[in-house]
């Protein structure tokens, strides 16, 4: 009898990652319950309930297969964890309510609340006193039939549940050990271009969800161009195109960012890529000297043209709760005209009377940006803007605490990368080359593959395919993958959730480790498949 018991033991634990190509939980006769007596011999733990005993009848556990990977498992012998109806999840603060309430839904468990015993099943969620911890790190340790997740804040208690449940996703068993987990970069982002492509209000839920399970912390709306205006306002109702999200559906689409621990990111770009906003209000479009409209500008020399953009700015503080502010601040077409001042004396002549009688155009474009800055900045937010909107010279410099968004190498004058880092900015990693899903891929725009930035890109390749040096990768503050919609109709909505699937998937993975991954691009492929 005891013989048997050992093979059945070891079956239950070999088979924790047989299915898939050893990338799974398995589902088959030896995936019975984690819990009876034929797991595992039983012992009565200290708090009086029955629960298995790690036994060297199970080998040691494997480290478990997620997207993005933990960073750290230590293995253990033991049946590991399974969900089974009637387990409970427990807290020990009431501010994991909303955490426990989610994942006990996901996994079929009960929300207990807070709980003080210890039973057999019991997924324990719990603060801790990390302090100067990453706040996003967790411990999550699978042992005696139970799970704990350990982080000194809410998101690193979600994190935890996020590895969770891939692990025990369609049968899976949670391996017996220690993970210890966190993010390599601070920021781990995915922009939508909902201004050229109307996209609806559950499309984008859907991707919230989605990127929650993956990991990422921020959605960044851009949802004003020359196309559209996307979003309800009080304030200039007359700039909002005919299809717009509410803003009701914003708040619901905002409620359920924060429960993933997801900020949206607003983006309303200016002075350029104002069409929407100018069709209303064409009076304040840049004309050259000849009279002649400039698409999509504003004229910067009108106090007017501040004005509006600041009413939208203003409104919308009050409508996005998260710090980061996204300025845009890219392609003014005034500064593409070969000389500036001469095309635009208007422009020429509000940069000398505000900067000097050096000032030029460039130096009036970069106070624009900074006076944006200051007006977001007044709703505590943090700004960040296009690289091109950055120029070199001039006796006017872009605010300091203002996030270089880096996307282009190719803009005039374009700047490398170096250039931003060794003035101290700190840089958000958009590169055009791996990270710019641009629908109808126009230009020399193609779709990226999840394979190339999963076996070429990191955060510190901000241009092109090279690398800026080691010493600056605190600066880089993490990565966003960007949806463009240049050619709107190119895509439906459900071929852009498929053509980025594995693109998130893989920039997610290098976000939160940029090591080179252990699993081969087949594998992990095959594991994004088999998890969903």
């Amino acid at each position: 009898m005891a013989v048997a018991l050992v093979v059945v033991a070891a079956g239950v634990s070999l088979g924790l990652w047989a299915a898939a190509g050893g990338d799974g939980g398995s589902t088959g006769p030896e995936a019975a319950s984690t819990r009876g007596a034929a797991a595992a011999p039983s012992t009565t733990g200290p708090d009086g309930d029955a629960s298995p005993s790690p036994s060297r009848s199970h080998p040691l556990s494997e480290t478990p297969k997620t997207i993005p990977a933990v960073r750290e498992h230590t293995p253990a012998r033991g049946p590991g964890w399974r969900p089974e109806k009637g387990d409970r999840v427990v807290v020990n603060d009431p501010a994991l309510a909303d955490e426990g309430r989610l994942v006990a839904g996901e996994l079929g468990l009960s929300y207990a609340g807070e709980k003080g015993d210890r039973r057999a099943g019991d997924l324990r969620l719990t603060l801790n006193d990390g302090k100067g911890a990453n706040p996003e790190s967790y411990v999550m340790t699978v042992g005696d039939g139970r799970v704990e997740i350990s982080a000194p804040a809410e998101a690193g208690v979600f994190y935890g549940t996020r590895t969770l449940k891939q692990e025990t996703h369609d049968g899976g068993t949670a391996p017996e050990g220690v993970v210890k987990d966190e993010p390599a970069k601070p920021v781990r982002g995915f922009m939508l271009d909902i201004a050229r492509k109307n996209f609806t209000a559950g499309w984008i839920e859907d991707r919230v969800r989605e990127l929650g399970d993956l990991k990422y912390n921020q959605l960044g709306l851009h949802f004003s161009d020359d196309q559209g205006f996307r979003i309800e306002s009080d304030t200039h109702p007359e700039v909002v195109s005919e299809q717009h999200l509410t803003k009701a559906q914003v708040r619901r689409i905002i409620d359920l960012a924060e429960s993933r621990h997801i900020t949206i990111v607003p983006e309303i770009d200016s002075p350029g890529h104002l069409g929407a906003v100018l069709d209303a209000h064409p009076d304040l479009q840049l004309r050259t000297v000849q009279g002649s409209p400039v698409q999509g500008a504003v004229d910067i020399s009108k106090a007017e043209s501040a004005d509006i953009v600041d009413d939208l700015l203003n409104e919308y503080a009050e409508l996005f709760p998260g710090r980061p502010w996204h300025l845009g601040a890219d392609e003014y077409q005034a500064l593409v005209r070969s000389d500036p001042e001469a095309s635009f004396p208007q422009l020429a002549a509000a940069a000398r009377e505000k900067y000097g009688s050096g000032a030029t155009v460039a130096d009036l474009t970069t106070g624009w940006l900074n006076d944006r800055a200051a007006t977001v900045r007044e709703h505590q937010r943090v700004p960040r803007a296009w690289n091109d909107g950055f120029f070199r010279g001039g006796s006017v410099q872009a605010d300091e605490d203002v996030q270089v968004a880096y996307w282009t190498g190719k803009e005039i004058g374009a700047r490398a990368p170096l250039e931003y880092l060794e003035a101290g900015r700190k840089v958000i990693n958009y590169n055009d080359e791996f990270l710019y899903y641009v629908l109808g891929e126009p230009q020399t725009f193609v779709y990226p593959t999840g394979q190339r930035i999963y076996e070429q890109w990191t955060p510190r390749v901000l241009r092109g395919t090279a690398a800026v040096p080691a010493r600056y990768d605190g600066q880089i503050l993490g990565g966003s993958f960007a949806v463009w919609c240049d050619l709107a109709n190119a895509q439906t909505e459900a071929q852009v959730a498929a053509g980025i699937r594995m693109p998130l998937r893989a920039t997610a993975q290098k976000l939160w480790d940029p090591d080179k991954p252990e699993l081969t691009w087949t594998q992990f492929r095959a594991l994004a498949d088999r998890l969903g």
